[in-house]
């Protein structure tokens, strides 16, 4: 009975410890501040895209992605050709560009250079 109760507690207090909300993120001055759910930038049609995106997949997915509006419009044209998006109406759409493109635009790539080929060790499955 004892140790019954005590699961029983420990599970009650590991269900309130991961209820917890995560504590927002610092936002420098004069940026838009972030959306404790979705971590959007609160800023012009956020509510729109956290709406239209996170339909399908997580809003971290569009958070980790970064294009200018021509890349954005790519990327929503693949999705509707590829995995069945619906179609936006063009004022809904450009809506959406819009606040990623000034939201989520391209950065510099953080990726390392490609190794030279005399540096690459050697491959095992070549023939």
């Amino acid at each position: 009975m004892r140790a019954a109760m005590t699961t029983a507690l420990v599970c009650a207090l590991l269900i309130a410890g991961c209820a917890r909300e995560a504590p927002p993120e610092p936002v420098a001055p004069g940026e838009p501040g972030l959306d404790p759910v979705s971590g959007l930038k609160m800023t012009g049609d956020w509510e729109l895209v956290r709406a239209s995106c996170s339909h399908c997949h997580s809003t971290q997915l569009v958070i980790g992605q970064r294009g200018s509006a021509e890349q954005w419009l790519t990327m929503i044209r693949w999705m509707q050709d590829k995995q069945n998006l619906h179609n936006f109406a063009p004022s809904v759409e450009q809506k959406i560009i819009r606040y990623l493109a000034e939201n989520y635009p391209p950065t510099a790539s953080r990726r390392r250079a490609a190794l030279p080929p005399d540096l690459m060790p050697p491959n095992p499955y070549a023939p």
